[in-house]
C-alpha cells in the first residue's frame, strides 16, 4: 500500500508555495486564457510575481483581472525567497509570500518593502507524526527527529511550538529536508515527526498516514504579505498600480471566502493536487485570510521572527523589520490581529 499511496503524495515543486524556503527560478507564464502572459491595457506595466494557484488564479476566477487600466505581466516562482530575489533585482515589482521569506530577505540586506499583508488560520502549520505513533504532546519530541525545510515558515513553527513545550532545537535532531524528500521520509520511518504547511498537511491528513501533533495557532503570527520593489514604489503610476491591486486582492479574497467550493475546484486544476485535498486546505488555511493593516503588531511579530532567526545565526545579520515596510496602503484595513474567517473544521 505504501508504494502505491507515496507517489500519489509527491506534489509538484511548484507546490512548495509561499513557506517554502528553497531556491528556484522563475518563468513568466502564459495565462490561462491563451494569452502571453500579461492582462489589462494601457501604458503601465506592472509586474507580478507569483505562485501556482496564487494571485493570478484568485484574481481571474474572482473576475478581478477585468476591466484593468495598466497591464499586469506575471512570472511564476516556486517559492518566496526566490520571488523576493527577483524584487531586489527590479525584474518583479510586487509579489506574495509568507512570513518568513521578508526576514530572510532583509536579512541578507535586499531591496523590499512590505505594502500588504494578510492574516489567516494557522492550523495547517503542523508538526504532523505518524498514525501509530505513540508520542502524544510536543514536550515527548524530545530525542526525536523531525524533518523540516530550512528557512521555511515550518522552520520558525518548529522553534516556537518547542519553545512553548519547554525545549529547544538542541534537544530534537533536525533533518532539513524539502517536502517531496520530507515525505518520503516521514513516509518510510526514517523520521519520527514532520513540521510542514498547507497543503501538504490536508494532503497527509487525507492519506491517513498521519495525525497533527500540535498546530501553529497560538503560537505563530498567521500572517503573510505582499512585497514590493521599492523602485516601483518611487514610480507614480505604478505606485497606483500596486495600490489598485491590493485592493483588487482584497475583493478576491473575499470572493474566496463565499465560494470555497469554486475555488477549491479552480485551485486543484491550477496545482494538480485532488479536489479533496483542496477543499481541505482552503478550508482549514487559504480561504480563511483576511486583508490587514501592516500594523505595529505585525511588524512587532515579524521583529521576533527575525530575531529568532538571527539568534539561531540563520540569516547574516541583525535587522529592524520596521525598516522595510511602508504603511501607505493601510487604508482602512482592520488591525493585523483580525480574526480569521473560519469555515469550521476540514477533515482530517
Amino acid at each position: 500500500m505504501r508504494r502505491r499511496t507515496l507517489p500519489a503524495l509527491l506534489l509538484p515543486l511548484a507546490l512548495l508555495l509561499t513557506a517554502c524556503g528553497g531556491a528556484s527560478s522563475a518563468s513568466t507564464t502564459d495565462g490561462t486564457d491563451g494569452t502571453d502572459g500579461t492582462d489589462g491595457q494601457g501604458g503601465v506595466t506592472l509586474a507580478v510575481g507569483d505562485q501556482k494557484g496564487g494571485y493570478e488564479a484568485i484574481l481571474r476566477a474572482s473576475g478581478e483581472l477585468d476591466h484593468l487600466d495598466y497591464r499586469i505581466k506575471w512570472s511564476t516562482f516556486t517559492s518566496g525567497p526566490p520571488l523576493l530575489e527577483a524584487v531586489n533585482a527590479k525584474a518583479v515589482d510586487i509579489g506574495g509570500v509568507g512570513n518568513t521569506p521578508p526576514v530572510f530577505a532583509a536579512g541578507s540586506g535586499s531591496k523590499i518593502v512590505v505594502v500588504g499583508a494578510s492574516h489567516g488560520s494557522s492550523a495547517g502549520e503542523a508538526i504532523v507524526v505518524p498514525k501509530g505513533s505513540g508520542l502524544k504532546t510536543p514536550a515527548q519530541l524530545k530525542g526525536k527527529s523531525i524533518a523540516v525545510a530550512q528557512g521555511s515558515s515550518a522552520h520558525y513553527q518548529l522553534v516556537a511550538s518547542l519553545k512553548k513545550a519547554g525545549l529547544s532545537l538542541s534537544d530534537v535532531k533536525l533533518n532539513f529536508l524539502q517536502p517531496a524528500d520530507a515525505l518520503a521520509a516521514f513516509s518510510r520511518g526514517k523520521v519520527d515527526a514532520w513540521a510542514i504547511w498547507d497543503p501538504y498537511t490536508s494532503q497527509i491528513l487525507r492519506s491517513g498516514q498521519a495525525r497533527v501533533l500540535t498546530t501553529g495557532e497560538g503560537v505563530v503570527n498567521g500572517l503573510s504579505f505582499q512585497v514590493a520593489s521599492p523602485a516601483a514604489l518611487k514610480d507614480t503610476r505604478k505606485s497606483k498600480a500596486i495600490g489598485d491591486l491590493l485592493v483588487r486582492l482584497k475583493r478576491a479574497q473575499s470572493w474566496v471566502f463565499k465560494h470555497p467550493e469554486a475555488w477549491a475546484k479552480v485551485w486543484a486544476k491550477e496545482t494538480g493536487l485532488p479536489y479533496d485535498v483542496a477543499l481541505d486546505a482552503v478550508k482549514r488555511s487559504y480561504g480563511t485570510r483576511v486583508p490587514v493593516a501592516v500594523d505595529p503588531a505585525a511588524i512587532a511579530s515579524e521583529q521576533a521572527i527575525a530575531d529568532t532567526f538571527a539568534d539561531l545565526e540563520l540569516i547574516p545579520r541583525r535587522f529592524t523589520f520596521k525598516d522595510y515596510v511602508d504603511t501607505r496602503f493601510n487604508r482602512d484595513l482592520p488591525a493585523s490581529s483580525a480574526a480569521p474567517r473560519s469555515y469550521g473544521k476540514a477533515t482530517s
